[in-house]
């Protein structure tokens, strides 16, 4: 059994605060019947509907999966290719979305959840969850490229925030450099946009952290649940309210 309001923003309807003050304004029906006791209990059974819309009560669950190549991270795919759903098999029963997207030659670090509250936290550029990805790009950025994307460049119209960047290898006689940067936004093809906006097109991406979170054991294809004191460090990072 699990209070009400919890249940609630594991289900993405609100805040615990705001579906607090749902709950005692009379907007939330269990089982037919309106609740306004705080306290209320629930379990998975329960059928609650808010302002008459049902909502999902199922336990949250919290995934890190580490992403492959020609692979989208979305639900369903229209073309047919392999989703990020189907790499969990018959193992996660519940219904889970990935945070965001990675793209489909892009690999490495995706969370999934069926908890719509964290989900909403972490993809808001308001709360500034960092993101770390490596990237081989064609030619070899110079310090003041390195120093633009660490004060923004401009992209699709708008100027990006500032980025962490680093120059972490080359190879004079590719042509070719890894390279490091690290933003808490998530535009379209953001990274790829910002390299190919200092002349340094892309040529292989992987994220390789999520706020405190890395890949590490994960291996390409695989994916772990998190631990309860990793949910509890997301939520704390995300500024979810408690």
């Amino acid at each position: 059994m699990e209070r009400l309001q919890k249940v609630m923003a594991h289900a993405g309807v609100a805040s615990r605060r705001s579906a607090e003050k749902m709950i005692t304004a009379g907007h939330v029906k269990v089982n037919g019947k309106t609740v306004t006791e705080l306290g209320t209990k629930v379990s998975k059974h329960d059928h609650i509907l808010v302002d008459e819309m049902p909502i999902q009560t199922e336990m949250p669950v919290y995934i890190l999966m580490n992403k492959p190549r020609q692979v989208v991270s979305t639900v369903s795919d229209d073309k047919h290719r392999k989703t990020v759903i189907d790499l969990l098999d018959d193992e996660i029963k519940e219904r889970v979305y990935p945070v965001g997207r990675l793209d489909y030659d892009t690999t490495g670090l995706l969370l999934l959840t069926n908890d719509g509250a964290l989900a909403n936290q972490l993809t808001h550029p308001k709360y500034e969850v960092d993101k770390s990805y490596v990237a081989k790009v064609q030619g070899i950025p110079t310090n003041d490229e390195l120093k633009r994307l660490r004060h923004g460049v401009s992209i699709d119209g708008k100027l990006t925030s500032p980025a962490r960047t680093k120059l972490m290898s080359s190879d004079e006689g590719r042509k070719t450099a890894i390279v490091s940067i690290t933003i808490h936004e998530g535009k379209n093809h953001q990274i790829k946009k910002m390299l190919q906006a200092v002349g340094h097109p892309v040529m292989k991406l992987k994220r390789e952290t999520y706020a405190f979170l890395t890949l590490k054991g994960v291996q390409p294809g695989d994916f772990r649940e998190l631990n309860p004191e990793e949910v509890k460090e997301l939520k704390r990072v995300a500024k979810l309210d408690n």
